[in-house]
């Protein structure tokens, strides 16, 4: 079966985002527990919490995932950031424990001069300090790789997942696996980059993807997402990926624009005609 949905907005309660899923004909889906520009904790009152699981076990909507604040860094050499980056991220694995949510993302961050080996020491190490409860998985999401930011090279990924004692997970994005130099815009592309993601990381590894299209070339360095099949990597790509055997029963969560009249409605549609 098919899973595929968009990043909703909790405006109004969190369960808010159930319907919201439901309007844009998602059955899957992600959401930030408060605004990710900010060091604020999730506060969701458990009346809350409860219409969120049984909306979404009524309707079938799931899995979903929490997207962790931009301002986490956890390759960061910085004590005081580190500390911060920790908190947060153990603020969201006991708020997807208390939602039923399994997976919980977040990007490594950038080493910003402390180089990459110790970047990713730094992120293992962080995440290490973690009490992730029973059924909740991180899930480290791999990066465009501008600047010092780490996770644009599979083996990023590989080496994160290696040095932490934690059992995590990766999730794709293929905007930013484009950005960084992986092509994805041609089944043969698309066949290459799964092959070598399987290689080096594991395709056992991989629980969600982040299903967006570029506005920039493959290799570019540059974050920037497009309408599925209307921006570089194409609707040839787009195609060859969804349909790709090592995804086909990995959920498709959508972090697309909205321009031209075009929301997540129109692209979890497009998903859907474009899944053979």
């Amino acid at each position: 079966m098919l899973r595929v949905g968009a990043h909703e907005s909790i405006a109004s309660g969190v369960h808010k985002a159930v319907n919201r899923q439901l309007e844009d004909g998602g059955n899957c889906g992600q959401i930030f527990t408060t605004s990710p520009r900010v060091w604020k904790d999730p506060d969701i009152a458990e009346e809350d919490v409860e219409k969120f699981r049984e909306l979404s076990d009524e309707n079938d909507v799931g899995p979903w995932v929490i997207h962790s604040s931009y301002l986490v860094n956890l390759c960061t050499p910085k004590e005081d950031l580190r500390e911060k980056s920790i908190a947060s991220m153990q603020k969201e694995v006991d708020a997807a424990a208390r939602l039923g949510i399994p997976y919980v993302n977040v990007h490594l961050g950038a080493h910003t001069g402390a180089g990459v080996d110790q970047g990713l020491d730094n992120a293992a190490s962080a995440l290490d300090e973690l009490d992730i409860p029973d059924g909740v998985t991180v899930l480290i999401e791999s990066d465009a790789g501008s600047g010092t930011k780490l996770g644009g090279d599979f083996q990023h990924l590989a080496d994160v997942l290696d040095r932490c004692d934690q059992d995590l997970d990766v999730c794709l994005d293929t905007a930013h696996v484009f950005a960084a130099g992986y092509d994805l815009s041609t089944p043969a592309a698309v066949d290459e980059t799964m092959q070598e993601f399987d290689d080096v990381v594991g395709i056992e590894h991989l629980r969600c993807v982040h299903l967006n299209d570029s506005k920039h070339e493959c290799g570019t360095n540059k974050d920037e997402h497009a309408l599925i099949g209307e921006g570089l990597i194409g609707e040839d790509g787009m195609r060859a990926f969804i349909n790709h055997e090592m995804i086909r029963d990995v959920p498709l969560v959508l972090e697309t624009p909205t321009e031209d009249g075009k929301g997540f409605a129109w692209n979890i549609e497009r998903v859907k005609e474009l899944r053979e």
